[in-house]
């Protein structure tokens, strides 16, 4: 199935009946609001993340992309879109069988403790998948086997002989694509393992028979490949002339059996065992084929309804594997290659990239246990551009905390629900002006805060949302509601009626950045709005509530009901906090 025309995606939706959560604070929305709510369709959205070695504790540079992934896929759910979120581990690899064998443990036995170490971790920064998958899942071994014999029926795989470059945890390696440090050849993304020099006999997938339709895909518009450049760098590598690859390994033990022989008969047992001389399936081949195990393939006749993928989110370091092999690898068995990768950069340290061998890394647990949950997803995301690398140490996360968390939002929302309370003891609290400079202010931030989490650009989005968070101190410097709550006090009623509107705006500018920032800080959000006097409408994953695109609109909702105790949101750090989280 080399030829072919340009991928076709069909997509469904639904219309689902409105069910928000226990308390959801419905109550205020307008009738039409009520109605668009019932009448949206619910879009199904299928987004994944590599999956990482599990081959030691994950740091910080590991979950970034994860981070990012959550809250797209919770922005998703609360607009009510049905979500897939897949991640998980990679398993197979050499380098993985040769860590087990030095600690004298079976490799499942060793990759079921480094599972358990980024699941906990991931559950500390409230990461919330559909599935977390492993590659030594049984339904990912039967996805990985049929993607074989798919492509073996295809006439894409053969036998031949390979001789270069192997990387115990990336597969083998173009022969320009290697660093000398001394007398050791290294793979440029795993600098701390020497190269093996290896001549084996494979199987091989025909690569270069898919040059024109993967030029040919790479350059529709939109792309793809996302950033462009990141397309770009692919279209020069595929014009280069491609090479086919290797899809299995020879002798190895740890991996999933390769389910045929040469001749195409099966080369497995009727319990599903191997035969050793045919090998095991190459890691980086198994490891791309979990997000069709995630959609449900081979199960559910081509991964439907969840295939194509919506959205792959990979590291740079991976492109050529998910933006060249991989759609290669699903038109050879019949599939749609997916609508979206979007491709991040690294979190560097000093200008070199962070990795647990070079020990430079931040450790996740201690971000959290020193920020906060919700402090070390904001703090990962919005220090990192999410289109490119990103230097980052525990004195810029320190920093960022204090400045746009403690300072600039805590304070805000302190100011607000302190002087709100103060003045509104037994009146009802005041609503937002339905004509003023905030609300304008807001409608324009909404707009460009969806239009970048439209685009993956996670960066902005918090970037405009702070902004506005800088609009709403300005507004309160300016409006100083102190002294107007002091002349409302000697009874000047105009001063109370202007007093009335600017808190009404202060607080509505709290309930609409507490909302927006959800996916990002889930859990302060909800914190935000009890102390807002309103029920916070969606569960832990940001399901079951009401349309984000509906109560995101100024004056969306209905009065409040009384505030909560004004408490600190985001307890100013100093610089030995981090120290302490770590002891």
């Amino acid at each position: 199935m080399c030829g072919g025309g340009p991928d076709h995606v069909t997509r469904r939706s639904r219309t689902p009946a409105l069910a928000p959560s226990h308390g959801a604070d419905t109550a205020g929305v307008s009738r039409l609001g009520r109605a668009l709510l019932r009448q949206s369709p619910t879009m199904r959205y299928y987004l994944t993340t590599a999956i990482a070695y599990a081959n030691n504790k994950p740091g910080l540079h590991t979950l970034y992309e994860v981070i990012g992934a959550d809250a797209i896929a919770r922005w998703r759910r609360m607009r009510g879109d049905e979500v897939r979120f897949l991640t998980g581990t990679d398993e197979y690899s050499v380098n993985i069988a040769a860590r087990a064998a030095e600690e004298g443990v079976a490799p499942k036995t060793f990759v079921d403790a480094k599972v358990a170490l980024f699941q906990a971790s991931e559950a500390k920064l409230l990461i919330s998948p559909d599935r977390f998958i492993r590659t030594t899942d049984a339904d990912h071994t039967l996805a990985a086997q049929e993607m074989v014999r798919r492509s073996f029926a295809a006439g894409d795989i053969y036998v031949g002989s390979y001789e270069g470059w192997y990387c115990p945890n990336e597969g083998f390696r173009n022969a320009d694509d290697v660093v000398k440090e001394g007398d050791k050849t290294v793979c440029p993304n795993h600098p701390g393992i020497p190269l093996q020099w290896l001549t084996e006999r494979n199987w091989f997938f025909k690569l270069s028979a898919y040059q024109e339709r993967l030029e040919a895909w790479l350059t529709q518009d939109p792309s793809p490949v996302q950033p462009e450049y990141r397309r770009n760098e692919m279209l020069g590598f595929v014009r280069q002339g491609l090479e086919d690859f290797s899809i299995s390994r020879e002798g190895a033990t740890w991996g999933i059996p390769f389910p045929i022989h040469e001749d195409g008969s099966s080369a497995l047992t009727a319990t599903g065992e191997g035969d050793p001389k045919a090998g095991t399936i190459y890691v980086w081949y198994d490891a791309l084929i979990n997000y069709l195990t995630g959609a449900g393939f081979p199960a559910e006749a081509a991964g439907a309804p969840w295939w194509p993928a919506d959205l792959h989110i990979i590291g740079k370091d991976i492109n050529r594997f998910h933006s060249v092999f991989w759609p290669a690898m699903l038109w050879s068995a019949g599939l749609e290659a997916p609508k979206k990768i979007w491709v991040h950069g690294w979190l560097l340290s000093s200008g070199e990239r962070m990795s647990k061998s070079r020990g430079n890394f931040l450790d996740p647990d201690d971000a959290v246990a020193a920020l906060g949950a919700d402090g070390a997803r904001f703090v990962a995301l919005r220090e990192v551009p999410f289109d490119r690398d990103g230097d980052v140490s525990w004195d810029s996360i320190i920093r960022r905390y204090n400045s746009e968390l403690a300072n600039d939002f805590g304070n805000l929302v302190n100011r607000a629900t302190t002087l709100a309370s103060r003045a509104f003891t037994d009146a009802p609290l005041p609503r937002p002006a339905a004509a003023s400079t905030l609300g304008a202010a807001w409608e324009e931030t909404r707009r460009e805060a969806i239009a970048a989490l439209e685009r993956n650009a996670l960066h902005e989005w918090l970037g405009t949302l702070w902004g506005f968070v800088g609009v709403a101190n300005k507004f309160v410097d300016s409006e100083k509601p102190w002294e107007l709550a002091k002349a409302a006090k000697l009874g000047d009623a105009a001063a109370e009626e202007k007093l009335r509107g600017v808190l009404g705006d202060l607080l509505e500018s709290c309930r609409l950045i507490s909302l927006y920032a959800a996916p990002v800080m889930p859990s302060i959000a909800e914190k935000i709005w009890t102390l807002l006097g309103r029920n916070w409408p969606y569960d832990a994953s940001g399901h079951n509530g009401p349309s984000l695109d509906e109560i995101g609109a100024w004056g969306a909702l209905g009065a409040a009901g009384p505030l909560g105790a004004p408490e600190p949101l985001f307890p100013r750090l100093e610089a030995d906090v981090l120290d302490a989280a770590a002891d």
